[in-house]
């Protein structure tokens, strides 16, 4: 265990329960501090009530674009899960680091700040820029200001690392992820009197229906890229709420769906299609009945998707670190796609562990895993250090 830089710092992570209905502002002190022992200043974005905020810290000379680490500080709960461990105590067996956010990902996040004395006390050619977010997984909600902040930055990150566990193979991209609200307002009648009311359960059965339709559509004729497992985009409802009795028409239901699209299949147009359906085909039969009835759809998160070219400077070059030839591409969103968007930041994902283990009880990432991504970080203290390569 002692053979770890990261260790000590991990296990300090680990306790700090971050589940993201809970405040990340202890965590993100612990890191301003650790950071200014160390001669660096951080600047914090908080959110709006103060209970959560980004930080963004600057190793090395503030006037050149530099290499960005990114990762989310944010878990997921714990709740129903069974556990042969505390979850916020870090705990070591057979080779492997149990506690959440282990995997998913303050392991990137502990040698990240572990190799801060090492790049300090080297000296910085080019300097390194740690980025940590919240609310990541809850729709990359925090991110989204401090990105808003750095558009404004006079310099910016030339490419940026974001440290999702890959196994540490360099992923190229991921698929774009939106989800929305669908209220279907209906109107309430006494269910023997059914067709004078507007059964908004039925009608979101109708809704579903499309998509589903959408869906088997989507997956026999595409658009396709065969670097994912599951090749196309997709769409799933995940929430249906509605009703209140049997013998009442229900007035209201609520539908929660997402698609998750490949980074060149554009959301725009899938959203369009079902927004269109609900307009001309569902409404008029609806408002026939009652006027005030109708569909409200409602965006609740977007993270756009991620599509880098192979021959990119940032996926030679990390692929340098990682002592890779290949690339790969992951199902799951990340905020890579939002540094690569909303700011133009070339961007990969790389880091420690395994997707597999992500958000289950007993999450763990392996001991072999994080050292080889300090092994990573050695490498790149090598090519941006003063006397490295």
């Amino acid at each position: 265990m002692s053979r770890l830089k990261c260790l000590p710092l991990f296990e300090k992570l680990i306790s700090f329960d971050t589940t993201s209905r809970n405040s990340n502002m202890a965590l993100i002190d612990f890191i301003r501090d650790y950071l200014k022992d160390h001669g660096v200043e951080s600047t914090l974005v908080p959110n709006e009530d103060g209970t959560k905020a980004n930080l963004y810290a600057t190793l090395g000379p503030i006037d050149q674009p530099g290499i960005m680490l990114s990762g989310h500080t944010d878990v997921v709960p714990v709740d129903g899960q069974e556990w042969n461990t505390d979850p916020w105590q870090l705990t070591e067996k057979e080779g492997k680091y149990f506690g959440r956010g282990t995997c998913d990902m303050k392991g990137f996040i502990a040698v990240c700040l572990a190799y801060v004395p090492v790049f300090v006390a080297r000296g910085l050619n080019t300097p390194i820029h740690l980025a940590f977010s919240y609310d990541e997984e809850v729709g990359c909600v925090g991110v989204q200001s401090l990105i808003e902040k750095m558009q404004h930055m006079p310099v910016k990150p030339a490419m940026c690392i974001v440290g999702e566990p890959t196994s540490l193979e360099v992923s190229i991209g991921h698929k774009g992820k939106r989800s929305y609200d669908a209220t279907v307002r209906g109107f309430e009648a006494h269910s023997s009197l059914a067709p004078q009311g507007v059964n908004a359960i039925s009608y979101a059965a109708e809704l579903i229906g499309y998509m589903t339709a959408m869906a088997d559509r989507f997956a026999k004729e595409g658009p396709f890229d065969e670097a994912y497992d599951v090749t196309h985009t997709t769409v799933h409802t995940g929430v249906i709420e509605g009703g209140t009795a049997l013998n009442i028409v229900p007035k209201e239901c609520l539908v929660r769906f997402e698609f998750r699209n490949l980074a060149d299949h554009n959301p725009d147009s899938i959203i369009e299609e079902i927004t269109t359906f609900a307009r001309t085909v569902l409404e008029p039969r609806m408002q026939a009945v009652q006027p005030d009835t109708g569909i409200d759809i409602v965006e609740v998160t977007d993270a756009p998707g991620l599509n880098i070219a192979p021959d990119e400077e940032v996926v030679t070059f990390v692929k340098s670190l990682a002592g890779k030839n290949d690339h790969i591409k992951v199902a799951f969103a990340t905020e890579a796609g939002l540094f690569r968007e909303r700011i133009g930041i070339p961007t990969v994902i790389c880091g420690p562990g395994s997707i597999e283990q992500a958000h289950k009880p007993n999450e763990y990432v392996s001991l072999d895993q994080l050292a080889q991504c300090e092994q990573f970080m050695t490498n790149l203290a090598e090519r941006v250090c003063i006397g490295g390569e």
